[in-house]
């Protein structure tokens, strides 16, 4: 790829691969949209090895101990019409209309609410037929070449067939819903959160950086490549959730249990959904491809307690025992723990190895841990080097830790009425290592301190509700922490392709390292 500005931007400052923010540089988008397009071109065209452009050394993995980098990886099919594309993705003509795509897209209200009904019942579904009528429209090619399927009415899945059946397909993913915007906020906004109002610099909006920027920018990426004339050898699928932002079921839970049955297991080559954009810590930067998945489970807690009026009230009612109950909970949350598995250990081993600022007292502790390892020796109570990761602040502490956040309360009914059940739901993400199992275990023991100082019968996750009681449950979201996918760099591999593809649009200078984020996508 030329040498252009683009590649040199500035990533933020500070690790921080699990926030989403409201505007983003339109550059980033741009970026992604090549990227995509290198990552397609390479992976599909070029299966097997003898098609690979590769600069010729003796190795193409720069060695390091922990943290191996790839050498940039180059597609070797040339044609005149690929490099017209290279040059109109670097043009004027190209950026604006991907700033109009964008913007467009951000001004379609996808919200997705937490007590959405049926499909067909809830008129709140009806704005994604607006979105994929806007789709269709912006990206005519794409809707003339692809097959489109619509699974649950709103799942968008879109098959470009390749030329080799026998390979299996790339899988692109993304989410059309965005988080609903209460309309008491709607003036706190710089600009309204669905204007898609282009300011010369950013694109500001609800989704224009979770994730229609990126959705776009798949189909940006296809459009360009079949305007080059270019057809895949790998087939190459895109599918597109609509319920991301409240768990997926309806969504992506059905377009995966379609392509299941479509394709049974074991049938993708490649999963690349979205994820953390490149950060700059300790004087390096870095890409961090996602490769694990926190845990979800929402718990659910129900204090019944009797009734009454106000004016004769017990000393504590409901609600005051559940506030008390939140209280214990927010005292005992989760230590930070990086089991060997966490890809935050890799970032870690990167930065020691690469990155010219590292912290001497970091690196000390990986090494301590290093040589622990190597001699079987009994880990300590406490995770040194977790805690000691975690001094960077919350953002990379819940990489590694698991998260409690109280986020729902519901209680009583009239001013003057004592509420007889008192709801509160509490949001956990759990760390990989550790389970829901233990969540449970954990938040019903300290719900058994508040039930016997108040005289309650406890039902842990048994499914039984009575009047005197404090009941815990659980909601069908419940995940465990998702396997962790293998970073590989001998031969062809899925995650050498995507490194070495990424190194080759932003340059050597950037690092690759398996990351993971503190939330979920659809990939759950």
């Amino acid at each position: 790829m030329p040498d252009m500005d683009w590649g040199k931007q500035t990533p933020p400052a500070g690790p921080k691969p699990g926030r989403k923010s409201l505007a983003r540089l339109f550059m980033t988008s741009f970026i992604l949209c090549l990227g995509i397009c290198a990552l397609v071109h390479h992976y599909i065209i070029a299966p097997t090895s003898p098609q690979w452009y590769l600069p010729s050394r003796p190795s193409n993995i720069v060695s390091k101990a922990q943290c191996p980098q790839i050498e940039p990886l180059f597609p070797a099919r040339k044609t005149q019409e690929l490099d017209d594309m290279e040059n109109y993705l670097t043009s004027d003509a190209f950026r604006d209309a991907a700033i109009k795509r964008l913007s467009g897209a951000v001004q379609i209200p996808t919200q997705s609410f937490d007590d959405m009904g049926k499909i067909g019942a809830d008129p709140r579904w009806d704005i994604f037929y607006a979105f994929a009528d806007y789709l269709s429209k912006s990206y005519p090619l794409a809707h003339a070449t692809l097959q489109l399927e619509k699974i649950n009415t709103h799942g968008l899945l879109y098959t470009w067939a390749g030329t080799d059946p026998r390979l299996k397909p790339n899988l692109l993913m993304a989410h059309q819903d965005v988080v609903p915007v209460p309309d008491s906020t709607i003036k706190q906004w710089t600009h309204p959160p669905f204007s898609g109002h282009y300011d010369g610099k950013f694109v500001w909006g609800r989704g224009a950086s979770d994730c229609k920027n990126q959705l776009m920018a798949i189909l940006n990426a296809v459009e360009a490549l079949i305007s080059a004339g270019f057809t895949p050898q790998r087939t190459l699928i895109l599918s597109f959730g609509f319920d991301e932002e409240i768990s997926g079921g309806e969504g992506a839970g059905n377009l995966s249990e379609y392509l299941l049955k479509k394709l049974g297991h074991n049938s993708i080559a490649a999963i690349v959904d979205e994820g953390a954009v490149n950060v700059e810590s300790w004087g390096a930067n870095f890409a961090i491809p996602g490769v694990a998945e926190k845990g979800y489970v929402d718990v659910d807690i129900v204090v019944r307690m009797p009734g009454g009026h106000s004016s004769i009230p017990p000393v504590h009612n409901g609600i005051g025992v559940a506030s008390e109950l939140i209280t214990l909970i927010e005292a005992n949350t989760y230590e930070p723990q990086l089991v060997d598995e966490n890809p935050y250990l890799g970032l870690l081993q990167c930065g020691s190895e690469h990155a010219p600022h590292f912290p001497r007292h970091l690196r000390k502790l990986l090494d301590k841990r290093s040589q622990r390892s190597m001699t079987c020796s009994r880990q300590p109570k406490k995770d040194e080097l977790a805690l000691e990761a975690a001094k960077a602040g919350p953002d990379i502490t819940y990489l590694f830790t698991t998260s409690v956040a109280v986020d729902m309360v519901h209680g009583g009914i009239k001013t003057n009425a004592l509420p007889e059940r008192t709801q509160i739901t509490i949001n956990h993400r759990i760390n990989i290592g550790s389970t829901s199992s233990a969540i449970k275990t954990h938040i019903a023991s300290l719900a058994a301190q508040t039930a016997h100082k108040h005289n309650l019968t406890l039902h842990a996750f048994n499914g039984t509700e009575s009047p005197s009681s404090i009941t815990l449950s659980h909601r069908p979201t419940l995940l465990e922490p998702a396997p962790v996918t293998t970073t590989n760099t001998i031969g062809v591999t899925p995650y050498r392709v995507l490194a070495g593809t990424t190194r080759a649009l932003y340059g050597t200078e950037l690092l690759v390292s398996p990351g993971i984020m503190t939330g979920n996508t659809d990939t759950r």
